[in-house]
């Protein structure tokens, strides 16, 4: 007897999504006298732009997010002696802008629901040293911001948002920018609004803002000719092309983000049907989630079936991949300051521990699609649970 044809490859939409309005702020670009900020107006025109969406006074566009993070610190001070408190479960770009400054990452554990940092697991590794702490809004879930808060009001630390997943969130109707604490975010190729690569830093105030256009301009005031080089810095500057994209990128994001939600709570709730799969909580005081990610955990599975697991989503053309794993677990950390061991570490850090080896996530592309085929999507990835 015949086997039966194998099913097509599901269909979602595809990202970058671009249209006529890239093409033209591309040609607008095209057409200016200068390419670089200082020639043109699209990155002074994003900047203003992106505060306002997110409720922030002021903006620096920069080349990517983890500039934008080193930046933050940079204007914070942070230097060689210091630490950050940073989640142990995030990205490396999280750690290695503290170590590129000299300063040491200090990894706090995660909340299992939300995998966003554990507030009270955080408040036990302030010490005299400590400078600042990075929450990451993971997935687009914002971060206990209230608790953090008041942690930086009992203890002197600033609080610095790692936002590079949380373009255009709220807590508790608070937009990123008005919580009177920078925030650093990221366009690289992947994430909620692109240009290929870029970032932003929502700044607070007007001497932070000014400090912050300082340091990524090679020290320089806006305006200079006589090459003022006026404190230390880097060339952080973002392209008027970038720019441009990401003002087109702009005027869709929060349409986006209504369409994700819909289809992120659909699926959740289909995933939370198949035995063995757990996905990520949310706390409802987090009430816009930007969904960078519909992120998953299979609570005990090993690394080669997770692996396994992975593959066959793609086979069917669903873009997975595994979680990221603690920082403190990447070769990488371990060549910049650091405190403590590896297994010193995992033992504060179990959440992260637990998560690093059984997450898996979706690209937020999938949550674009229609109500049918995220369906389709979840029979599928149950399937394939079964199977492996």
């Amino acid at each position: 007897m015949s086997s039966a044809p194998a099913q097509p490859a599901l269909a979602f939409p595809a990202w970058p999504h671009a249209g006529a309005e890239e093409r033209e702020g591309l040609l607008r670009a095209l057409d200016q006298e200068g390419w670089w900020r200082n020639g043109g107006s699209e990155v002074d025109c994003f900047e203003r732009e992106f505060a306002a969406l997110h409720g922030a006074p002021h903006a620096v566009a920069t080349t990517n997010g983890t500039h934008a993070l080193e930046l933050a610190l940079s204007v914070l001070g942070v230097g060689p002696g210091d630490e950050v408190v940073v989640p142990a479960f995030t990205f490396i770009a999280s750690s290695l802008a503290v170590q590129r400054l000299g300063a040491v990452p200090v990894p706090a554990d995660v909340h299992p629901d939300t995998y966003c940092i554990d507030v009270e697991a955080t408040a036990q590794l302030i010490t005299p040293r400590t400078k600042a702490v990075m929450p990451v809004h993971m997935a687009g879930q914002v971060a206990d911001l209230d608790a953090l808060a008041d942690l930086a009001g009992a203890t002197g630390v600033a609080v610095l948002q790692d936002a590079a997943h949380a373009h255009a969130a709220r807590w508790q109707g608070r937009r990123m920018g008005e919580f009177g604490s920078m925030a650093a975010f990221s366009f690289q190729n992947g994430k909620l609004m692109t240009a290929g690569e870029g970032g932003a830093l929502l700044l607070p105030d007007g001497e932070s803002h000014r400090q912050a256009y300082l340091r990524h301009g090679c020290g320089r005031p806006p305006g200079d000719r006589v090459y003022a080089h006026l404190t230390q810095g880097s060339n952080y500057r973002m392209n008027e092309f970038s720019a441009a994209v990401l003002r087109a990128q702009l005027t869709r994001v929060e349409a986006q983000i209504a369409v994700r939600e819909q289809r992120s709570r659909q699926l959740a709730a289909a995933l939370a049907r198949i035995p063995g799969v757990v996905p990520q909580g949310r706390d409802e005081r987090c009430d816009v989630k930007s969904h960078y990610m519909a992120m998953m955990r299979l609570p005990g599975v090993t690394a080669e079936r997770r692996t396994a697991l992975v593959d066959a989503l793609n086979g069917h053309g669903i873009p997975a991949f595994v979680g990221f794993p603690p920082v403190y677990r990447t070769t990488g950390y371990w060549q910049g300051p650091y405190s403590g061991g590896a297994e010193e570490i995992g033992k504060r850090c179990p959440v992260a521990e637990e998560i690093g080896g059984d997450c898996v996530w979706l690209h937020h592309r999938v949550l674009l699609a229609d109500a049918a085929t995220v369906d389709r999507l979840a029979e599928v990835l149950a399937e394939a649970v079964a199977r492996i």
